[in-house]
């Protein structure tokens, strides 16, 4: 069945900008025209946003949403495999509980795909999954996977391994020997006609990442550590997303030369770790002041996934302009996964993620009304 979804004013992030009183036409679960607002055809399904505002679907490029769950300790943990600190062969896909109550919650936060991926104990952590928050079967919440290879430098693996279990890796350069010896392994072996099946099976994720088939999504907070990743992907040569990048601001000449993308969140946190001494909004404006294109996440649960268009209001506080902060919502992390063809702008062509406020969308009291994702609809109950 067709879907007319009528706004008077589309907030597209595409080169349309923002339009006025049209009709966006959807056909399965694409947009197929955006048209006059003019008659509804009699066999059509009509979604009115009225005086509220329509934009793409929001996208969480870094989350644990699934793997990470809210109200349970044991029972709901799966994020950190925390007996190697190489596990490239995890795939977050296998831990996701697909009930967990925060994919209600990001649908209340406008957020209709995210990134689910393990946490960040191990230097190498497995295998992210890009999901949509919502969909007529469990199943049919895999958007792509897999999407991402997790990675991760500083005080994490260190506190785990080294403080913990009092086993390597205990030091940064413990850390980076252990990422770049995985890297120089598999690019040896990805040059072998044949090789030992357990070796290939936990080999592969980086494979896949040698190949540019998938980026490294690299933990790291501290210029130290960003500058380390930088150097292992000049060495071998493979696309990086920075995931946090608390002092990304420090190192832009680095970031832009490369054209590496950051992901920078969780930013509503207090300063929980030393490496997080300068997390604060002004980061954003910073950032986009020298040149770096960055996407903003919450981390959930650090920051509670439906909180994450609060963080975007308090960046443009601290002096970013409100195009760019809807943009690290939107477009700019789906230009960063590469998936940017089909998702984070309404354009006629693209997947059908929309997703209707009753009010600005940075504006705090401002409700989700409805979302559309892959052109099914959830209406917001209004429960909170």
């Amino acid at each position: 069945m067709m879907l007319v979804i009528t706004g008077s004013k589309i907030m597209t992030m595409g080169p349309e900008g923002t339009l006025h009183n049209k009709h966006i036409i959807v056909e399965g679960d694409s947009i197929t025209a955006i048209n006059e607002a003019d008659i509804i055809p009699a066999n059509a399904q009509h979604l009115d946003a009225g005086d509220g505002y329509i934009l793409p679907g929001f996208i969480d490029a870094h989350t644990h949403i699934g793997l990470d769950e809210e109200i349970y300790r044991v029972e709901g943990d799966d994020v950190n495999e925390t007996t190697d600190p190489i596990t490239p062969q995890l795939q977050a896909v296998d831990g996701i509980h697909f009930r967990d109550l925060a994919f209600q919650d990001a649908l209340r936060g406008g957020i209709t795909r995210t990134m689910s991926m393990p946490g960040s104990a191990n230097v190498i952590g497995g295998q992210a999954v890009f999901l949509k928050t919502w969909a007529d079967r469990m199943s049919d919440m895999v958007y792509r996977n897999p999407w991402g290879l997790k990675a991760a430098l500083g005080e994490n693996p260190k506190r785990v391994y080294g403080e913990q279990q009092k086993k390597t890796p205990r030091t940064r350069m413990a850390s980076a020997s252990l990422l770049r010896e995985a890297f120089y392994k598999a690019a040896r072996n990805l040059e072998k006609d044949t090789l030992d099946p357990e070796i290939e099976y936990k080999q592969m994720p980086i494979f896949k990442v040698l190949r540019k088939e998938m980026p490294l999504l690299l933990h790291a907070h501290r210029t130290d550590d960003m500058l380390t990743a930088l150097r292992i992907k000049d060495e071998f040569d493979f696309d990086m997303i920075i995931q946090h990048a608390t002092e990304g601001a420090r190192i832009t000449d680095e970031l832009v030369k490369r054209n590496v993308p950051v992901f920078i969140g969780p930013l509503l946190v207090n300063r929980a770790k030393v490496e997080m001494q300068d997390v604060a909004f002004k980061n954003a404006r910073l950032l986009k002041e020298r040149g770096v294109t960055f996407s903003l996440i919450s981390d959930h649960p650090v920051v509670p996934i439906e909180h994450l268009r609060i963080s975007a209001a308090l960046m443009v506080r601290a002096g970013l302009d409100e195009n760019t902060a809807l943009k690290a919502l939107t477009l700019h992390p789906a230009q960063a996964l590469k998936v940017s063809d089909e998702l984070g702008s309404i354009e006629v062509g693209k997947r059908a993620d929309l997703v209707a406020f009753d009010g600005h969308p940075l504006d705090y009291r401002s409700s989700v009304k409805w979302v559309v994702v892959d052109g099914q609809i959830w209406h917001n109950s209004g429960e909170h």
